[in-house]
């Protein structure tokens, strides 16, 4: 991550200031275990900045830790602020406590070896499992998780208050589609190969008419030749970024539920996308062409169908409110099924 700007971290501090000082809604108490981060941090921190906006706007109390008595908690594995020992201890002493558990990982995406059993350590706490694609559960399900148990699958969605498809691009040609494509991270999992490939053959002249904008951070080794590239941008910024384009591509591989692509959709923007990227098909395919060893067709494709694509998607786009509801509701029902005390 790059150093942040003076007045970066003032706003950072902030933000965090108005977490901790935030009143308190009467209607449950939420412990979540992981804390907002500010910044171009990826999908995780921008589903929990949704759901502590959210859940204190429906009249919940939301807090980072384990130091109050809480009804419900929402757990993620990504930088807990409270140890797995500490979560098992508390719900020792509160039998009436109820566990949400968020998986959003695995080992294959980061070719990682420890992923699988610390989500399955987690899951042993768990009164109900969201996974955030069905290809993710599937994954789970074929090494440790018991489908048995109670559990949902609540796809990805984007802060509509940034991602949202007023004032886009309209796509006329002869304009050239103007392809884009973000990410965090410089991983080569991400897509790059795909990406400097669409580059090279835009440059060649072997994809006329076509444009590539690359927004983020990518891998030091790619000397771009006819794409405009970006700096890491997140939130309004981006989703202005975002609606200038008219397509959205990702090659990303095996995503369990990829936020980036849905940034994209939500600002109105169809989606090509790789037919390995984990969840991000069962999303994308809706709204979009898939492909595994042809980008050039799936894009020629998008130019012959951008309009059909295009419509299919503004009849039904994924979206960061609808998501927040799913999650209310899972823990509402939670709580709701709890006997009398």
């Amino acid at each position: 991550m790059p150093t942040p700007s003076p007045a970066h971290l003032i706003q950072r501090l902030r933000a965090r200031a108005a977490d901790l000082l935030a009143p308190g809604g009467d209607v449950a108490r939420i412990a979540m275990s992981q804390r907002p981060v500010y910044s171009s941090w990826g999908g995780g921190s921008q589903w929990l900045l949704q759901m502590v906006r959210h859940l204190r706007a429906c009249g919940y109390s939301v807090r980072f830790d384990l130091r109050r008595e809480v009804d419900c908690i929402l757990v993620t594995h990504k930088q807990t602020t409270f140890s797995l020992e500490e979560l098992k201890a508390y719900v020792a002493e509160r039998p009436r406590v109820r566990v949400i558990h968020r998986i959003n990982d695995n080992d294959i995406r980061k070719s990682s070896k420890d992923m699988d059993r610390r989500l399955a350590d987690f899951d042993s706490v768990a009164s109900h499992t969201v996974f955030v694609s069905q290809w993710l559960r599937d994954y789970h399900a074929e090494r440790w998780f018991d489908t048995g148990r109670p559990h949902s699958v609540i796809h990805n969605g984007a802060d509509p208050s940034h991602f949202h498809p007023l004032g886009a691009a309209a796509w006329a040609p002869p304009e050239p589609l103007r392809l884009v494509t973000h990410h965090w991270s410089d991983n080569w999992a991400k897509g790059f190969k795909v990406y400097e490939q669409v580059d090279a053959m835009i440059a060649d002249g072997a994809l006329p008419g076509v444009e590539l904008w690359v927004i983020g951070r990518w891998p030091q080794e790619i000397a771009w030749r006819a794409a405009r590239i970006f700096g890491a941008v997140n939130g309004a910024p981006l989703g202005r970024l975002l609606r200038q384009c008219h397509a959205y591509i990702t090659a990303s591989l095996w995503e369990p539920g990829a936020m980036h692509f849905v940034e994209g959709a939500q600002c109105g923007l169809p989606v090509i996308y790789h037919e390995d990227g984990g969840g991000t098909p069962e999303v994308a395919r809706h709204f979009g062409t898939g492909f595994r060893d042809d980008p050039a067709g799936a894009i020629q494709e998008m130019m012959a169908r951008h309009q059909e694509f295009r419509a299919a998607l503004l009849a039904n786009p994924p979206s960061g409110d609808q998501m927040a509801v799913r999650y209310r509701r899972v823990v509402q029902h939670a709580l709701d099924a709890l006997p009398p005390a």
